[in-house]
């Protein structure tokens, strides 16, 4: 048993940590803002101690974890290196961690936390798991063999790790504020993917991943013809989606997800290509898939009179399009209205038209102030520059969102956005 102490235990990996090094029998503290995040209520469950920044107890034998959220400047940091503990970044102590186990990487532009908790779910069905899932969910098994785990490629701090399977969701130009254009983000996977020890499982359908110059073993799956694994025969039904995958062109069972999107598909194949590695009855994760219900912020619904709310942590225009996506084909028959919050003023920016086009995809936008990160406080782009790429939309606040959206009945309201959209949701919900 170690004495842990996070710095920035509501970031959404590190609430993920801290949940797996208490399940395994560890004392663990951490600090952060005093603002609620939803990242603190399994932290809150386990009954974690939870400090305000500067406030909590330290003493010398603890190991400090500090989130790549905050500069070395940061006060926190500050106070720990004046006392002399010793302090271990967030994907550095992952990557000495991972060691002990047959590690699963989870990578990708988009789609990496919906596909580690569909992972994590369908394989917890053959043996113990050990998870860190980038929706602030972790599971440690004190007797587990797996750890399965989201790895961002930001700053490339993926380059920290060494797994023995890595998934490769997909690649796109995001995070401008690092990396410069498309061929630096993929200069960042192929470098990646050079570290995996044991095998690649990557989407064969991204015309990014086809460029990486890849020498692990590799698995690609897809929709195309030209993948090793492939779905096909793809049905939309009330209750979700079912299809067939063939491996090396045979068929090896028809499969069922609760979820809407061929993204999820795709997410979906991931799954069982790493099953088909570890050589696992595919019979029991056929059965397992059909029971995982999806990941926090990612399509979370609910009802608000005749209307659903959808909550989903798009933020992306790609993210965006296939979230829109999704909800027309779970709701061919209803309006559909999204409500964007975009994150970072450098993603807005660059991507301003892309964002404007995957927006058209609903029946009427309603567009929130550009969310101010820690990462970010301020631009030179504004949501305006927004709203006049997209005719008819209009913007909201707090104070009249409620009767912004009271005319809509029998409609799809679709949150979208990395930042703190839910304050808008839980205004309908306020008496």
């Amino acid at each position: 048993m170690e004495n842990y102490h996070l710095i920035g235990v509501k970031g959404s990996g590190m609430s993920a940590l801290a949940q797996i090094l208490h399940d395994l029998g560890n004392n663990v503290q951490g600090e952060d803002i005093d603002s609620f995040l939803f990242t603190q209520v399994p932290l809150e469950t386990r009954n974690i101690p939870l400090f305000n920044f500067g406030d909590a107890p330290l003493t010398i034998d603890m190991k400090v974890i500090a989130s790549n959220a905050f500069e070395d400047t940061h006060p926190s940091i500050l106070r720990c290196k004046e006392l002399g503990i010793h302090i271990y970044r967030y994907h550095h102590f992952i990557g000495d961690w991972m060691k002990r186990y047959t590690s699963i990487a989870v990578t990708g532009s988009h789609g990496k936390t919906t596909t580690t908790g569909m992972m994590t779910h369908t394989l917890n069905a053959i043996e113990p798991v050990c998870s860190l899932i980038g929706d602030g969910t972790g599971e440690g098994a004190p007797n587990a063999r797996l750890f399965v785990f989201e790895g961002c490629e930001y700053r490339r701090h993926f380059l920290a790790y060494e797994p023995q399977i890595t998934v490769i969701t997909n690649i796109d130009f995001d995070h401008p504020d690092y990396f410069s254009d498309i061929n630096d983000v993929r200069d960042a996977f192929n470098e990646m993917a050079s570290l995996s020890k044991k095998r690649l499982v990557v989407c064969g359908d991204d015309p990014q991943i086809r460029l990486l110059k890849l020498t692990t073993d590799v698995l690609y799956y897809g929709f195309e013809i030209d993948n090793d694994l492939r779905a096909a025969n793809l049905v939309v039904e009330s209750d979700g989606i079912t299809f067939d995958v063939y491996f090396k062109d045979i068929r090896i069972n028809g499969f069922s997800i609760p979820l809407f999107g061929k993204h999820n598909v795709l997410n979906a194949l991931a799954v069982i290509g790493v099953a088909l590695e570890l050589d696992y009855d595919i019979n029991i994760i056929k059965k397992q898939l059909a029971t995982f219900s999806g990941v926090k912020r990612r399509f979370t619904e609910r009802q608000w009179g005749s209307n659903v709310i959808i909550d989903d942590y798009a933020h992306h225009p790609v993210e965006i399009k296939a979230t829109l996506e999704a909800t027309r084909s779970k709701y061919p028959k209803k309006r559909i209205i999204g409500i964007f919050q975009p994150h970072t003023f450098s993603r807005m920016e660059k991507l301003i038209d892309d964002f404007a086009f995957s927006l058209k995809d609903a029946d009427e936008v309603y567009l929130c102030q550009i969310f101010n990160s820690a990462r970010e406080a301020t631009g030179t782009i504004t949501i305006n520059d927004l709203q006049l790429r997209i005719p008819g939309s209009q913007l909201v606040s707090e104070r009249n969102f409620k009767s912004q959206m009271s005319p809509y009945d029998d409609s799809v309201l679709v949150f979208m956005g990395a930042g703190d959209i839910q304050k808008y949701q839980e205004v309908l919900f306020q008496s």
